[in-house]
């Protein structure tokens, strides 16, 4: 197989991203100077996905750092928290966003100059960056022993390469099936309103040469009943304690026809996902987006004006819908409340 895509990269003090918002029509560069730059990135969804924001707003740090550098000692400091603070509010519900600033945010330490913490925070954000392409192989390896051999899968939003640096959350285990010999198809979902599986997740497995179909999201459910999909993986933004997981809008909904036709539902995320800090999925704030998601695409309106409209980002299926949760650290069975925090 092909060398997966490599989401983002940080060069001459520039990180690189893949400008998601344009793909497939064409292949285009968004370069961030500087963390105002990246928290715009990510807020705007050029760099989306869970696991590759948390990177991302690693380098963002990384920036500020470089941007603040010739300052006295404490405005920098002062700076640097705000920075941390701008970057760590750009989007609400990925708590790997506010897990990378925090780890980053630790580096910041009095006592050392401020070329101590510059080369300690570029140190960091690399490791971060290697963390997660390490971490998605294992996930890969993982969750391909629940994959049977010739199995039929259904995908919903983006999970490859795109969301990750390099290899892909349930993505990354139809890449690992697919590598070790198994003959793999995959449904995925257009994932409205921002279309991320019909613009990134096909490109992707286009681009890997994994056999594949695109259907509407309303397609899925007559597949289920029908007895066409033998499992489905999705990914994660948020992990509550008790395995209430938040994900793309439209994730609760499969998950209930999963349940009801008894089709094994797995998320695959990493452990960073995991909010130990809340129990239950109530708890997860759900951003909600401009309403020019829903009524226009790519700049053409298809709705009519003057409509109200409600765009949740997200939804939260309930741990009972949860089959198993695939991470780095092995598969997580139920009870959820249990074996999750024995992972702290």
């Amino acid at each position: 197989m092909k060398k997966s895509i490599r989401s983002l990269k940080f060069k001459n003090n520039k990180l690189i991203l893949i400008d998601q918002r344009v793909l497939p029509q064409r292949y285009e560069e968004f370069i961030c100077n500087n963390y105002k730059d990246v928290e715009f990135a990510i807020a705007d969804m050029v760099v989306r996905g869970a696991p590759v924001i948390g990177v991302a707003a690693a380098y963002g740090v990384v920036l500020a750092a470089l941007e603040f550098f010739d300052l006295p000692k404490r405005d920098f400091f002062r700076e640097m928290h705000l920075a941390c603070d701008i970057i760590n509010k750009s989007r609400p519900t990925a708590v790997n966003l506010m897990w990378a600033v925090t780890r980053m945010r630790n580096l910041l330490v009095e006592s050392k100059t401020q070329k101590e913490i510059l080369s300690d925070l570029r140190k960091e954000a690399d490791k971060i960056a290697k963390e997660d392409v390490q971490t998605n192989k294992k996930m890969g390896q993982f969750g391909n022993s629940l994959i049977p051999p010739k199995a039929t899968i259904l995908t919903h939003c983006n999970t490859g390469a795109l969301a990750t640096v390099e290899y892909g959350t349930a993505l990354g285990v139809i890449r690992t099936a697919v590598s070790s010999g198994k003959d793999i198809f995959v449904y995925a979902d257009e994932t409205r309103p921002r279309l991320q599986g019909s613009r990134l997740t096909a490109w992707e497995l286009v681009q890997e040469g994994i056999p594949a179909r695109l259907i509407a999201d309303s397609v899925a459910a007559t597949l289920i009943r029908d007895g066409k999909i033998d499992l489905i993986l999705v990914g994660a933004d948020r992990i509550a304690a008790n395995g209430d997981t938040a994900n793309k809008i439209g994730t609760f909904m499969l998950s209930v026809m999963a349940r009801t036709y008894d089709v094994p539902f797995y998320i695959v995320a990493p452990t960073t996902t995991i909010d130990f800090e809340i129990e239950t999925g109530s708890e997860i704030e759900i951003e909600e987006r401009s309403s020019q998601e829903v009524t226009h695409i790519k700049g053409v309106p298809v709705a009519p004006n003057n409509i109200d409209i409600y765009n949740p980002a997200f939804d939260v299926t309930p741990a009972e819908n949860i089959t198993a949760i695939i991470t780095e650290k092995g598969i997580i069975n139920k009870p959820f409340n249990e074996n999750i925090l024995n992972l702290k």
